[in-house]
């Protein structure tokens, strides 16, 4: 539960959208990411490929009025997962609010990049989102990840609105 649904008293139950949670981060942890895309497999990197698939996965959820308002529980659980990641490296209390802060404006940022390049006809605006938002090692290949995006982004559009929210993503 966030922390404004705590202050105004409403009780949310995050836990049907965990499944689908931890396969965002399972899915982000693939191979097609970094081996074939080049994506950094770096702590930037790695948070890089959580931002994109959820980006997607999020994007999904906006296209079907029925679950929209899931996509606020989802990125609650984003929020919980990264306040505890920075935690255990070490980020404290008095510049966690900045930290995710920035967590937050680059994952809108990116939703906002990867919406347009996906409604793109071509790929060029979708290269150059991957390339202003994702951390990429040297000799890497936005245009794999373009295409990966695009395949993900149909493959979701496929999934129905329960499958989804119970953590199907298809790879």
């Amino acid at each position: 539960m966030g922390l404004f649904d705590r202050l105004m008293g409403r009780r949310t139950d995050e836990t049907a959208l965990r499944p689908l949670w931890h396969r965002v981060v399972e899915v982000a942890r693939e191979p097609q990411w970094y081996a074939k895309g080049g994506v950094a497999d770096t702590v930037p990197g790695r948070f890089d490929a959580i931002s994109l698939v959820l980006s997607l996965v999020l994007l999904r959820m906006e296209a079907s009025e029925a679950i929209r308002g899931e996509t606020a529980r989802l990125t609650e659980l984003f929020v919980s997962d990264m306040d505890g990641q920075l935690r255990q490296s070490g980020v404290g209390d008095v510049v966690m609010g900045k930290h995710m802060g920035k967590l937050m404006s680059a994952l809108g940022g990116r939703i906002d990049a990867f919406r347009e390049g996906l409604a793109a006809s071509d790929d060029s605006l979708l290269i150059g989102a991957i390339e202003r938002n994702i951390t990429l090692i040297d000799g890497a290949d936005p245009a794999a990840i373009a295409s990966e995006m695009r395949r993900m982004a149909a493959s979701l559009a496929a999934v129905n609105d329960a499958d989804l929210i119970a953590g199907t993503v298809p790879r």
